[in-house]
């Protein structure tokens, strides 16, 4: 199967490079992407905004033959629910990295925007829960890794037009969340609670991460991909 995988927020294709191999190694065509704009001056991506980053995952898809399934991390999981939305005949399984299937019309949030981009706001900048298993070497190398991204593309709301996307399989590897957990959270999340119970198959696995399991489980996060993909 072609695997897209579309990387969160600050981050390029390489976060992806601890997981790939395991993909690979199961038989699987991987694609890590780097979206537009990413560590580009604001002159050169003002304009950019989460319509040209799911666009981009768009064209990916129409680029490749057969089956197809789409693993967002963090701020990626509201690129791959836009791309399944506009090809929910091609795309067989999303996979959500300790985010959620975002509901249409909302956006990731508001960061702080410094020189026209939003810049990595360092690791002390996240709760605990979200980085404690991030290790002070982990943190020195991952970190000059991250790269802004365009100003407009946290703020942007999605854009979800055609129903069929909730017929997607749909599984949610968080952080910290059984399926029993999740749904409890969930229940609390207004439109974002609807649009989880409208897909009509969405499971939930618990990695026992923080929210950068490709960093600190890079191994456990692909066993629960290619084991998602298996079902």
């Amino acid at each position: 199967m072609d695997l897209l995988l579309i990387p969160g927020f600050w981050l390029d294709s390489d976060s992806w490079k601890d997981v790939v191999p395991a993909l690979e190694g199961a038989g699987h065509h991987v694609h890590p992407l780097t979206m537009p704009g990413v560590g580009v001056p604001a002159t050169g991506s003002a304009d950019i905004g989460m319509a040209d980053w799911v666009a981009a995952a768009v064209a990916r898809i129409d680029e490749l033959d057969g089956p197809i399934a789409l693993i967002g991390h963090s701020g990626g999981g509201n690129v791959v629910w836009g791309a399944a939305d506009a090809r929910p005949d091609r795309v067989s399984r999303v996979v959500f990295v300790d985010t959620v299937p975002p509901a249409p019309g909302r956006n990731v949030g508001e960061f702080d925007v410094v020189d026209g981009v939003v810049p990595f706001p360092g690791w002390d900048y996240f709760p605990d829960e979200d980085v404690y298993d991030l290790d002070d070497a982990t943190r020195a190398r991952t970190a000059p890794l991250t790269l802004s991204i365009p100003a407009r593309v946290p703020a942007d709301p999605i854009e979800l037009t055609d129903e069929h996307r909730h017929a997607v399989p749909v599984t949610l590897l968080m952080g910290g969340l059984d399926q029993t957990e999740f749904e409890m959270v969930i229940k609390e999340w207004g439109p974002f609670a609807e649009e989880f119970a409208a897909i009509e198959n969405a499971e939930v696995i618990k990695l026992g991460s923080g929210h950068w399991p490709q960093f600190s489980k890079p191994d456990v996060l692909a066993r629960e991909i290619v084991t998602a993909l298996s079902r």
